[in-house]
Protein backbone atom coordinates (compact mmCIF):
# COMPACT_ATOMS: atom_id res chain seq x y z
CA UNK A 1 0.00 0.00 0.00
CA UNK A 2 1.44 3.16 -1.08
CA UNK A 3 -0.36 5.98 0.65
CA UNK A 4 0.80 9.40 -0.13
CA UNK A 5 -0.96 11.94 1.99
CA UNK A 6 -0.34 15.60 2.10
CA UNK A 7 1.31 16.95 5.21
CA UNK A 8 -1.12 17.80 7.98
CA UNK A 9 -1.61 21.52 8.25
CA UNK A 10 -1.23 22.84 11.77
CA UNK A 11 -4.74 23.65 12.80
CA UNK A 12 -6.18 23.69 16.26
CA UNK A 13 -8.82 21.01 16.67
CA UNK A 14 -10.61 21.26 20.05
CA UNK A 15 -11.73 17.59 20.03
CA UNK A 16 -8.19 16.45 19.31
CA UNK A 17 -6.80 18.59 22.12
CA UNK A 18 -9.40 17.18 24.56
CA UNK A 19 -8.49 13.61 23.60
CA UNK A 20 -4.81 14.37 24.10
CA UNK A 21 -5.50 15.92 27.51
CA UNK A 22 -7.53 12.87 28.61
CA UNK A 23 -4.78 10.53 27.42
CA UNK A 24 -2.21 12.50 29.41
CA UNK A 25 -4.37 12.33 32.54
CA UNK A 26 -4.87 8.60 32.12
CA UNK A 27 -1.11 8.14 31.64
CA UNK A 28 -0.44 10.03 34.87
CA UNK A 29 -2.87 7.79 36.76
CA UNK A 30 -1.22 4.60 35.53
CA UNK A 31 1.76 3.24 37.44
CA UNK A 32 5.06 3.78 35.71
CA UNK A 33 6.18 0.64 33.90
CA UNK A 34 9.78 -0.30 33.37
CA UNK A 35 10.70 0.14 29.76
CA UNK A 36 13.29 -1.59 27.67
CA UNK A 37 16.18 0.45 26.43
CA UNK A 38 14.76 1.01 22.96
CA UNK A 39 15.61 4.28 21.30
CA UNK A 40 12.61 6.53 20.93
CA UNK A 41 11.49 7.36 17.47
CA UNK A 42 10.73 10.89 16.70
CA UNK A 43 8.31 11.87 14.05
CA UNK A 44 10.02 12.92 10.87
CA UNK A 45 9.99 16.62 10.33
CA UNK A 46 8.30 17.36 7.16
CA UNK A 47 7.86 20.64 5.50
CA UNK A 48 4.43 21.61 4.53
CA UNK A 49 3.21 20.41 1.26
CA UNK A 50 5.44 17.32 1.00
CA UNK A 51 3.93 13.94 0.57
CA UNK A 52 4.65 11.24 3.22
CA UNK A 53 5.73 7.84 1.97
CA UNK A 54 4.07 5.41 4.45
CA UNK A 55 5.51 2.36 2.71
CA UNK A 56 9.03 3.64 3.31
CA UNK A 57 8.27 4.34 6.98
CA UNK A 58 6.67 0.89 7.35
CA UNK A 59 9.64 -0.78 5.65
CA UNK A 60 12.14 1.04 7.89
CA UNK A 61 10.13 0.18 10.95
CA UNK A 62 9.99 -3.50 9.92
CA UNK A 63 13.74 -3.54 9.25
CA UNK A 64 14.38 -2.03 12.65
CA UNK A 65 12.01 -4.50 14.36
CA UNK A 66 13.56 -7.38 12.44
CA UNK A 67 17.05 -6.31 13.53
CA UNK A 68 15.95 -6.09 17.17
CA UNK A 69 14.21 -9.44 16.92
CA UNK A 70 17.27 -11.10 15.38
CA UNK A 71 19.44 -9.59 18.12
CA UNK A 72 17.08 -10.89 20.81
CA UNK A 73 16.97 -14.34 19.17
CA UNK A 74 20.78 -14.45 18.92
CA UNK A 75 21.13 -13.35 22.57
CA UNK A 76 18.56 -15.96 23.62
CA UNK A 77 20.35 -18.77 21.83
CA UNK A 78 23.75 -17.66 23.16
CA UNK A 79 22.32 -17.63 26.68
CA UNK A 80 20.72 -21.03 26.12
CA UNK A 81 23.99 -22.42 24.77
CA UNK A 82 25.86 -21.15 27.87
CA UNK A 83 23.20 -22.61 30.16
CA UNK A 84 23.35 -25.97 28.39
CA UNK A 85 27.15 -25.98 28.72
CA UNK A 86 26.80 -25.17 32.42
CA UNK A 87 24.20 -27.93 32.77
CA UNK A 88 26.47 -30.46 31.06
CA UNK A 89 29.38 -29.36 33.27
CA UNK A 90 27.17 -29.65 36.35
CA UNK A 91 26.03 -33.15 35.35
CA UNK A 92 29.66 -34.17 34.80
CA UNK A 93 30.65 -32.80 38.22
CA UNK A 94 27.73 -34.63 39.83
CA UNK A 95 28.69 -37.92 38.17
CA UNK A 96 32.35 -37.40 39.06
CA UNK A 97 31.43 -36.66 42.67
CA UNK A 98 29.16 -39.74 42.80
CA UNK A 99 31.99 -41.90 41.47
CA UNK A 100 34.45 -40.41 43.99
CA UNK A 101 31.96 -40.89 46.80
CA UNK A 102 31.31 -44.51 45.79
CA UNK A 103 35.07 -45.15 45.69
CA UNK A 104 35.49 -43.54 49.13
CA UNK A 105 32.67 -45.67 50.53
CA UNK A 106 34.17 -48.83 48.98
CA UNK A 107 37.60 -48.04 50.45
CA UNK A 108 36.06 -47.23 53.83
CA UNK A 109 34.13 -50.52 53.81
CA UNK A 110 37.28 -52.46 52.92
CA UNK A 111 39.19 -50.76 55.74
CA UNK A 112 36.32 -51.47 58.13
CA UNK A 113 36.31 -55.15 57.11
CA UNK A 114 40.09 -55.34 57.58
CA UNK A 115 39.78 -53.64 60.98
CA UNK A 116 37.04 -56.05 62.07
CA UNK A 117 39.09 -59.01 60.83
CA UNK A 118 42.13 -57.76 62.78
CA UNK A 119 39.98 -57.30 65.89
CA UNK A 120 38.52 -60.81 65.54
CA UNK A 121 41.99 -62.24 64.99
CA UNK A 122 43.36 -60.32 67.98
CA UNK A 123 40.42 -61.45 70.12
CA UNK A 124 40.95 -65.10 69.07
CA UNK A 125 44.70 -64.80 69.74
CA UNK A 126 44.03 -63.32 73.19
CA UNK A 127 41.54 -66.08 73.98
CA UNK A 128 44.04 -68.76 72.94
CA UNK A 129 46.76 -67.06 74.96
CA UNK A 130 44.44 -66.69 77.96
CA UNK A 131 43.44 -70.36 77.70
CA UNK A 132 47.10 -71.42 77.44
CA UNK A 133 48.03 -69.21 80.40
CA UNK A 134 45.19 -70.65 82.49
CA UNK A 135 46.24 -74.19 81.57
CA UNK A 136 49.85 -73.40 82.54
CA UNK A 137 48.70 -71.89 85.84
CA UNK A 138 46.55 -74.98 86.53
CA UNK A 139 49.47 -77.25 85.70
CA UNK A 140 51.74 -75.26 88.04
CA UNK A 141 49.18 -75.50 90.82
CA UNK A 142 48.87 -79.25 90.32
CA UNK A 143 52.67 -79.69 90.26
CA UNK A 144 53.05 -77.61 93.39
CA UNK A 145 50.31 -79.59 95.12
CA UNK A 146 51.75 -82.89 93.92
CA UNK A 147 55.33 -81.93 94.79
CA UNK A 148 54.30 -80.56 98.14
CA UNK A 149 52.21 -83.57 98.96
CA UNK A 150 54.86 -85.97 97.74
CA UNK A 151 57.52 -84.16 99.77
CA UNK A 152 55.28 -84.08 102.74
CA UNK A 153 54.22 -87.66 102.14
CA UNK A 154 57.87 -88.61 101.74
CA UNK A 155 58.69 -86.79 104.93
CA UNK A 156 55.80 -88.43 106.71
CA UNK A 157 56.68 -91.87 105.42
CA UNK A 158 60.30 -91.37 106.45
CA UNK A 159 59.26 -90.10 109.84
CA UNK A 160 56.79 -92.92 110.18
CA UNK A 161 59.45 -95.47 109.31
CA UNK A 162 61.73 -93.93 111.94
CA UNK A 163 58.95 -94.01 114.46
CA UNK A 164 58.17 -97.61 113.56
CA UNK A 165 61.78 -98.61 113.73
CA UNK A 166 62.13 -96.90 117.08
CA UNK A 167 58.98 -98.62 118.26
CA UNK A 168 60.34 -101.92 117.09
CA UNK A 169 63.59 -101.28 118.90
CA UNK A 170 61.74 -100.21 121.99
CA UNK A 171 59.50 -103.18 121.80
CA UNK A 172 62.44 -105.55 121.53
CA UNK A 173 64.23 -103.72 124.33
CA UNK A 174 61.26 -103.93 126.55
CA UNK A 175 60.86 -107.53 125.82
CA UNK A 176 64.51 -108.19 126.56
CA UNK A 177 64.42 -106.06 129.65
CA UNK A 178 61.67 -108.01 131.06
CA UNK A 179 63.28 -111.25 130.35
CA UNK A 180 66.96 -110.30 130.53
CA UNK A 181 69.35 -107.74 131.87
CA UNK A 182 68.47 -104.19 130.80
CA UNK A 183 71.97 -102.78 130.87
CA UNK A 184 72.99 -104.33 127.60
CA UNK A 185 70.05 -102.85 125.74
CA UNK A 186 70.44 -99.35 127.07
CA UNK A 187 73.49 -98.97 124.98
CA UNK A 188 71.61 -99.91 121.81
CA UNK A 189 68.90 -97.31 122.34
CA UNK A 190 71.17 -94.43 122.90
Amino acid sequence: MNHMLPAVPSQHDPDLEADIAMDEMAAEEEKPRPRLAIPQLSAPKLSEGEKVDFDDIYRKRMEKDMGELEGLIAAHFEQRKREEEELVALKERIEKRRAERAEEIRIRNEREKERLARQAEERARKEVEETRRRAEDEAKKRRVLCDGSSHFAGYLSKAWRNVLSCLCVLQSCLANCLFNDCSTYKKKLC
